[in-house]
């Protein structure tokens, strides 16, 4: 191995950076799709903006859906990985990666509060 091996950065060049990186824009593509779909059939940005805002609550409800859902899977692989790990590195990683979590759902809550 040379010295220089460090420089080759190959870890953003394999198979499943890719998968996850054309998943994410597959993912942003309906997202954009379904916004301009949605500009179309309900007559222009304003009226979509307005149908957003009357709607809210119904997709306040379906994030917390999702954060349930998300929190359940989360305990399950918490469980499953203190039983193959259970050293005190693993959790403070648990930990730290939970705190992280929790922050950036509380954010992105508090802006949609904040509008």
């Amino acid at each position: 191995m040379s010295t220089r091996a460090w420089l080759k950065p190959m870890w953003l060049f394999n198979r499943h950076v890719g998968q996850n990186l054309l998943w994410a824009l597959l993912v942003a593509g309906i997202a954009v799709g379904v916004n301009v779909a949605g500009i179309h059939l309900i007559g222009g940005l304003g009226d979509w903006e307005r149908w957003l805002r009357t709607h809210a609550g119904y997709f306040f409800a379906w994030r917390l859906l999702l954060y349930s859902a998300t929190a359940y899977g989360w305990w399950r692989m918490r469980q499953r990985l203190r039983l193959y790990e259970p050293g005190s590195e693993t959790l403070i990683r648990l930990r730290r990666t939970e705190m992280a979590a929790l922050l950036s759902v509380v954010l992105l809550e508090a802006s949609q509060w904040l509008r």
